[in-house]
């Protein structure tokens, strides 16, 4: 081989490199979208299963509720009183779980903080390297 062969052998291994670099980047985003998608219909049909689920469990709740009212009421409890004693307890349940879902979920607790502490810890080592 001359050097003008050498050189279109090696522009050609470096383009067949380029091609197939790109094919495989390709694929693999292909793979990728095909695999989103399967795990996408999962969470679909998960939450489907949750949500039929949690209409079950609030409707046996619901009776569950009616039983108590009229176990109470049995027993010598009026039923007004019974029914007005049992939504009183639940509304305080409920309440209480609500705040605490509330702060649960407030913008001070959803924050990156040990992200945030790991970038600037980061930043400080990158400037120290730079001395």
């Amino acid at each position: 081989m001359n050097g003008n062969d050498e050189g279109r052998g090696v522009m050609g291994l470096v383009s067949d490199l380029a091609d197939q670099a790109s094919t495989l980047v390709r694929t693999e985003f292909r793979l990728l979208r095909t695999e989103m998608s399967e795990k996408f219909d999962q969470v679909k049909n998960g939450a489907i299963e949750v949500i039929a689920g949690a209409i079950c469990l609030l409707v046996a709740l619901m009776v569950l509720v009616q039983a108590l009212i009229i176990a109470l009421a049995e027993m010598g409890l009026g039923g007004g009183w019974a029914s007005l004693l049992v939504g009183v307890v639940l509304a305080v349940l409920g309440y209480i779980m609500v705040k605490a879902g509330s702060s649960n979920m407030s913008a001070a607790n959803l924050t990156p903080d040990r992200t945030q502490n790991q970038l600037s810890q980061d930043a400080r080592a990158v400037k120290e390297q730079m001395r």
